[in-house]
């Protein structure tokens, strides 16, 4: 985990950041709140801060205060080091969104524990927000997880002037699965069927769930050409793959792929997009399933 120093004394900042990079963590050191608030603008930012209360620029109130006035897409826990320790002044602490309070001269010990309280905080919302944004059966993200994440792509491609293709697929036939061998077999399907469409995925492509037997597929960078191509090597491997059931009777699927690729100076949208890769995978559906079309 990346913790985020912000001391003005040099005795302090070298002991705080010896004694963090000592127990694992990966440290950012910096002299002041200034220097400390441009780190935490970064897109790895770290999660906690450990931050002297006075210091030079902006202190550790202020800079406080701006991280809670922030729109964050994770939690930052703050922890003040100070050597005030009055009531009031913990008040003045907390009113400000500090979590924690380490007091000076601090023990390197209290450190350690006060900084892994803050470190179990932050593990939680992680596994909060991957429960929250993924589906439970198949791994993958979910459809408001889904689509939060393509607009944010959408918007990056339209602002750089770079492709993006949505590959939209639906299972042939898939109740009758359900039907024939119960729903326990039909997940299985899920499941193996979602693992070979992250076989296919490069890093930065991403994998939903739309709903019942659909799954999306968003390729940033990704033209129609390469939406295609993916979409085709997909279909294939789904074609080919066997899923062994528990009763150890194997069934086999067939998926049907609908492809379609932002255009860019057309005012494309999520809505609009989503649109035409849904109407080009009924094409493949209407046209005798088991293959690729485009929109």
């Amino acid at each position: 985990m990346k913790i985020l120093i912000a001391e003005d004394d040099p005795v302090s900042r070298r002991l705080l950041e010896a004694f963090l990079s000592k127990w694992g963590y990966d440290v950012a050191v910096t002299r002041d709140g200034r220097e400390a608030w441009a780190v935490l603008g970064e897109a790895d930012a770290p999660s906690l801060v450990v931050s002297d209360w006075m210091m030079p620029k902006v202190d550790g109130l202020e800079l406080c205060r701006k991280i809670r006035e922030m729109q964050r897409s994770h939690y930052t826990y703050f922890i003040i080091l100070t050597a005030k320790e009055r009531k009031e002044d913990v008040i003045q602490g907390l009113e400000a969104g500090a979590d924690d309070f380490l007091i000076k001269p601090f023990h390197q010990e209290e450190l350690k524990y006060r900084v892994q309280i803050g470190e179990r905080i932050i593990k939680l919302e992680q596994r909060i927000m991957v429960l929250a944004s993924t589906d439970p059966l198949t791994g993958v993200l979910n459809r408001r997880a889904f689509i939060e994440r393509m607009e944010a792509e959408i918007n990056r491609s339209i602002r750089e002037s770079t492709p993006l293709s949505l590959i939209l697929t639906d299972i042939d036939f898939f109740k009758s699965i359900n039907d024939r061998f119960g729903h326990q077999a039909g997940d299985l399907v899920l499941q193996k069927f979602t693992e070979q469409l992250s076989k296919f995925s490069r890093p930065y492509d991403f994998v939903g769930r739309y709903g019942g037997e659909e799954f999306v597929v968003c390729l940033p960078g990704g033209d129609e050409i390469h939406g295609h191509s993916v979409a085709e090597r997909m279909r294939k491997k789904i074609e080919e793959m066997k899923t062994t059931l528990p009763n150890a009777s194997h069934v086999k699927i067939t998926a049907s792929f609908g492809v379609a690729s932002l255009r860019i100076g057309y005012k494309e949208t999520v809505d609009s997009l989503i649109k035409r890769v849904d109407e080009a995978m009924y094409k493949a559906k209407h046209e005798g399933k088991n293959r690729v079309c485009g929109r």
